[in-house]
């Protein structure tokens, strides 16, 4: 039996809101009817999708009558206070902020990872941090293999991470800077262009920050094995868009390199892009725009036998965050259409 489905996108404006748009209608997801959602200052204004101006409705709790899944993405606070009223009122929300990802009750998934966490919703679904989802989706298929001891991550994340506006900002101070002006900062705590930073999301106990803490405990929820070890270190860099990662990992026991290239190069959402040769190996602007993730450095930790080393560089506002909220959509979709045809 086919089935459309009534579709709502909370947070629409921004960066993630917008690129969910743009993959609902490249992978023609099956939609009956689409609202979108927003603050009151973006009520008014018209989007186009699917050859059609949609007009922007302000959110509410009011805005999710009739609706059969909505796709979140406008803030954490946002997600608490409307994502209850729409689960209320019969919808399933993919929620791609930190709101729910750790609650116990709500499967936090990656559909190359954990797809079959799907089926256990109770109306949410939350979507993996970006930093987290670019690191575990090329460890997954290798943890399979010989099983991760510990992970230890330095990021290098982009403007994008940020939203829309700290990627204007980091083009506006780069002209700025390039003119002999002082640099103008209202998104970014410091200078983003020409320049890097540890990651602006707060310090908690222990020295580390939100994004560190929420790639140490997503991975172990994720994997469904909370015995890893994660060590991160998240940084800020001037990059418009595209999160890269230095990863160093140790496992029960060794891979040869051999197998752990043949096992991303047959792993899904991965492309493997590593010449030595040519000093080739995956780059943001290479990233940018794609849907896989890019591998490369593959090389032996000289002083371990279990372990090796590599550099890997994915799309933050695709996979790591619109991209992955429609997969999961997808396999929700395709769960939802099983249950129609049985009635």
């Amino acid at each position: 039996m086919e089935k459309n489905f009534r579709v709502a996108i909370l947070g629409v404006t921004g960066a993630v809101g917008r690129e969910l748009l743009s993959i609902l209608e490249q992978r023609k997801f099956p939609i009956a009817g689409i609202k979108l959602l927003a603050s009151k200052k973006s009520a008014g204004q018209k989007v186009r999708f699917r050859g059609q101006d949609v007009l922007i409705e302000e959110a509410t709790s009011q805005s999710f009558r009739g609706i059969d899944l909505v796709l979140s993405s406008a803030g954490a606070s946002v997600s608490r206070e409307l994502v209850p009223h729409a689960v209320k009122a019969g919808a399933v929300v993919v929620d791609n902020t930190s709101a729910f990802r750790m609650d116990p009750q709500v499967p936090l998934v990656v559909p190359e990872i954990n797809p079959e966490d799907i089926a256990k919703h109770k109306g949410v679904i939350a979507n993996p941090n970006c930093s987290t989802i670019i690191m575990v989706v090329p460890l997954f298929p290798l943890h399979r293999r010989a099983r991760i001891r510990r992970i230890v991550a330095a990021t290098y994340q982009a403007a994008s991470g940020a939203g829309a506006k700290a990627m204007r900002e980091l083009e506006s101070q780069s002209r700025e800077i390039l003119a002999g002006k002082a640099p103008t900062k209202e998104v970014f705590p410091y200078q983003i262009a020409f320049n890097l930073f540890s990651h602006n999301s707060p310090i908690k106990e222990g020295g580390y920050c939100e994004e560190e803490i929420k790639m140490m405990r997503e991975t172990k929820k994720i994997f469904h094995d909370d015995s890893i070890e994660v060590v991160a270190t998240t940084v800020r860099v001037p990059v418009f868009r595209a999160h890269s990662e230095a990863l160093f990992v140790e496992c029960e026991r060794p891979i040869p390199l051999d197998e752990v290239r043949l096992i991303l190069s047959k792993a899904q959402g991965i492309r493997v892009v590593d010449e030595r040769e040519k000093n080739y190996f995956p780059m943001p602007v290479e990233a940018t725009g794609g849907d896989d993730i890019l591998v490369g450095r593959i090389r032996k930790d000289p002083g371990k036998e279990n372990a090796f080393a590599l550099f890997v560089s994915g799309d933050q506002l695709r996979k790591g965050a619109a991209l992955n909220a429609v997969q999961i959509a997808e396999i929700w979709a395709g769960i939802s259409k099983g249950e129609a045809a049985r009635r």
